[in-house]
């Protein structure tokens, strides 16, 4: 994870929360306690939530022609990597080792969230996402998520909006 100033260590704020607030946009934490032996760190967020898996989102960082890129997709699916390649004009993804992208968002795998990351990596959201009012991310760390408007989602990261959800 990504190192807290004493003031994100003391508000309890995550970059990805401190990020939302700095850009003043509006947004819901949801926190719910982490079953490390869940199969699944999206479906685990719904079932806690109570909210539709369609309207929550995994980040997911895949290597496209040896540059790394964020995809965001529902959980409820998969990443299609020849999309993602695709919407981002490359030619090949193959999903990113999980080290590295530990160590290039900041954050630990089943908490990486498209916010708020060490170092921003070009992003693609799954157009599925316009379809909802509010979608929710991993606001960086397992057991606590972001809801926050698709829009407003795709403006802070720069995101593309493509289909490259699965399922």
């Amino acid at each position: 994870m990504a190192k807290k100033s004493k003031k994100q260590q003391q508000s309890g704020g995550t970059p990805a929360t401190v990020a939302l607030t700095a850009a003043g946009v509006e947004f819901t934490v949801h926190a719910y306690e982490h079953d490390p032996s869940h199969p699944s760190y999206g479906e685990e967020a719904a079932e806690a939530m109570g909210v539709s898996p369609d309207r929550v989102f995994k980040t997911l960082v895949a290597d496209v022609d040896g540059t790394l890129v964020v995809g965001v997709v529902p959980v409820a699916g998969t990443l299609d990597l020849k999309a993602l390649a695709s919407a981002v004009g490359g030619k090949r993804a193959t999903m990113a080792d999980p080290a590295l992208a530990e160590r290039t968002t900041g954050y630990v795998r089943g908490g990486i969230s498209p916010l708020g990351q060490r170092k921003k990596l070009r992003t693609v959201l799954d157009s599925s996402a316009r379809d909802h009012a509010t979608v929710c991310v991993s606001a960086g760390r397992r057991g606590l998520e972001v809801e926050l408007a698709p829009g407003d989602l795709a403006e802070l990261t720069g995101a593309v909006l493509a289909p490259i959800g699965r399922g």
